[in-house]
């Protein structure tokens, strides 16, 4: 057997072991009425100012907590932690991704069946996370204004992935010719009928539209009984 069969063969067995713990974690979070959002981008997306201004947004009505994944440091927890609502950092050394124990150790002393809304940010990469289950009932995939209109057909598996697709920092489309038809007519050739949102964590342009998608998700359970909120 070669070296890299065995690779293959090593990386396949995570996978399915990821698989296992995120199904784990899923029906963790359908028993306790959580609703679980992550979110993926490259660096520099916006990802952390979105959460950001959704968790000062939702914390009126609902309970949320987020987690963060970074390669290094706890900036990122430390800035939504003035959104006053639980914030705990993943800190993954070497690994471009967060994976399903990493986040079930996270979760270690938090009672998700006192939460509405968890939020995980990924670590900022748009190839590792793709495969990656993290037990989320909803994947967000950022880019921004300034990475290009063709960033869905560099990055398809990524996109192919994901529930939603979210156009930042779209306060810069002007200054950066930014072509907001090319870019979703590039959405669509990578995941047709994708839903996508066109949105400012700096203006608030659009947030309402995103903030009522993700309210939607708190309508009826699987049981089709009303959820809790606040």
């Amino acid at each position: 057997m070669n070296s890299q069969t065995r690779l293959v063969e090593v990386r396949t067995k995570i996978l399915k072991q990821n698989d296992v713990l995120a199904r784990e974690l899923r029906e963790r979070f359908r028993q306790d009425g959580v609703t679980v959002v992550s979110l993926v981008s490259s660096p520099g997306a916006g990802k952390t100012a979105l959460l950001e201004d959704l968790l000062l947004r939702l914390r009126e009505n609902y309970r949320v907590a987020a987690l963060v994944g970074d390669l290094a440091t706890d900036n990122d927890a430390r800035r939504l932690a003035r959104a006053e609502v639980p914030t705990k950092q993943i800190t993954t050394g070497t690994v471009c991704h967060l994976e399903a124990d990493m986040v079930a150790d996270a979760l270690q002393g938090w009672n998700t069946d006192e939460l509405d809304f968890l939020f995980i940010e990924n670590v900022g990469n748009l190839v590792c996370p793709a495969t990656w289950d993290l037990g989320e009932a909803l994947r967000l995939v950022l880019f921004s204004v300034t990475e290009g209109e063709d960033k869905p057909l560099k990055y398809p598996t990524i996109f192919n992935t994901a529930d939603v697709a979210v156009i930042t920092k779209m306060d810069l489309a002007a200054a950066v010719e930014f072509d907001a038809a090319q870019a979703k007519r590039s959405l669509q050739s990578v995941r047709p009928g994708i839903e996508t949102f066109d949105v400012s964590a700096k203006t608030g342009e659009g947030m309402a539209e995103l903030l009522e998608r993700l309210r939607s998700l708190r309508g009826l359970d699987v049981a089709g009984n009303q959820q809790r909120t606040k």
